[in-house]
């Protein structure tokens, strides 16, 4: 752990930002939370999804936003085929509402097409579309989750600027931690983010996602501080657990919390869901 987080990763390489918009304020409309990770590959859309089916049973309205524009694959992960997508609103081709549809799971989703070249770099028009389109759903949510791309590119990064909290996916392998302290390290500098949350996937042992936590929290501390001259804070969200239902219902994309709702991810991802509408959500009438 040591090793992969050593000072060599303490500058990361991030392609320049424009200034951001605040991040979004908690009152009316739906609380942002941006599902992210340093790495691809670490279950990060997986996670988002099956988030959003158990947030959905405990009577939460959620739409899961794809907001990797480039490469996007939560219509892979849901086994959906829309004839709307978000390049069509941005186009003027669709109206909004065209494109938000049902998932399994009860809530809405708001897919991406894949492989949009033109979508891949932060142009104000992007920019511009992409706040309207948040803008317009947040009002009919409870929650919005923005299952952003991985990394730390600029359309990456302006798209978890839209939240008020940040989900960070990471799996106990070395790239993955170092990629993930890498990702949070220009959250603090460039966004001023003050904590961010963290779940780690694929946990091989009870408690090693917050020991895992507890290590990079350390290390945040040595090399990295905010603008208040204190370190960002790591917040644990919970472990999910290696568990090979969740390779089944990958390959056979389906959710998790559908397929097998008794297996020992299905009952953590439950977990996190409760524990994110304890701390971040409102109660629904």
């Amino acid at each position: 752990m040591s090793d992969a987080l050593s000072p060599p990763f303490n500058n990361p390489a991030a392609t320049p930002v424009p200034p951001a918009p605040p991040f979004a304020a908690a009152g009316a409309g739906a609380r942002i939370i941006a599902v992210t990770s340093g790495k691809g590959g670490v279950g990060k859309t997986f996670v988002s999804a099956n988030l959003a089916a158990a947030l959905t049973r405990r009577g939460q309205r959620v739409l899961v936003l794809d907001a990797d524009l480039g490469l996007a694959n939560l219509d892979v992960v849901l086994n959906l085929h829309p004839k709307v997508t978000l390049h069509d609103v941005f186009t003027g081709k669709s109206p909004l509402q065209d494109a938000i549809i049902q998932a399994p799971g009860g809530f809405s989703v708001l897919l991406a097409g894949s492989g949009m070249v033109e979508y891949s770099r932060l142009t104000p028009e992007v920019r511009n579309q992409f706040l309207n389109v948040i803008q317009a759903i947040t009002p009919n949510y409870d929650v919005v989750l923005l299952d952003t791309g991985a990394g730390i590119s600029d359309v990456v990064l302006f798209s978890v600027s839209l939240a008020s909290e940040v989900l960070i996916v990471a799996t106990p392998e070395p790239t993955s931690l170092t990629d993930a302290y890498a990702a949070i390290k220009v959250l603090a500098m460039q966004q001023k983010r003050q904590h961010v949350r963290m779940v780690i996937n694929q946990a091989a042992r009870p408690g090693d996602g917050r020991a895992i936590t507890s290590q990079l929290q350390q290390v945040l501390d040595r090399f990295v501080s905010t603008e208040s001259g204190r370190a960002i804070r790591l917040i644990h969200m919970g472990d999910i657990p290696a568990d090979p239902a969740v390779r089944d219902a990958v390959m056979r994309r389906q959710l998790l919390l559908l397929q097998t709702p008794g297996c020992a991810a299905s009952l953590a991802i439950a977990q996190l869901a409760n524990k994110i509408e304890s701390t971040l959500l409102v109660p629904t009438a």
